[in-house]
């Protein structure tokens, strides 16, 4: 297991990116999510929803400022009004279409982390909560 500033990552992701993309390509890409054996139990019922959260580590993320330029528009504001890799924890979230799950492999779309991250939750996705 690849260690976090976590007890315990649940798994990683697979992706054809590499490296950070600042681009819309992301959010419609296809990723993997692979779950860590000790943990497929903790998969019983992910599929029978549409939507998941990912919770990750932006583990090559080096450093962070508090106020940040905006990606989408240049402006400069603190760190929790962005979606930077670049935070005082490094933890990222994002809400993916879960396409399917294979055994310790779940296929989502529209995941924003790189190859290797590593997942330390995964939550199903409700309109009435989130």
């Amino acid at each position: 297991m690849k260690n976090t500033c976590f007890p315990e990552s649940v798994g990683y992701v697979k992706s054809t990116f590499k490296e950070p993309v600042f681009d819309e390509k992301m959010y419609s890409s296809i990723s993997f999510i692979e779950i860590y054996p000790d943990f497929a139990e903790a998969l019983d019922g992910v599929d029978e929803f549409k939507k998941i959260q990912i919770l990750f580590q932006f583990d090559k993320s080096q450093g962070y400022k508090l106020k940040q330029k905006r990606r989408t528009d240049g402006k400069l504001v603190g760190v929790f009004a962005t979606r930077s890799p670049h935070r005082p924890n490094s933890i990222g979230i994002t809400t993916v279409n879960l396409l399917s799950v294979d055994g310790l492999t779940l296929e989502v779309e529209g995941l924003d982390a790189i190859d290797g991250t590593p997942v330390l939750d995964i939550k199903p996705y409700s309109i009435k909560f989130d």
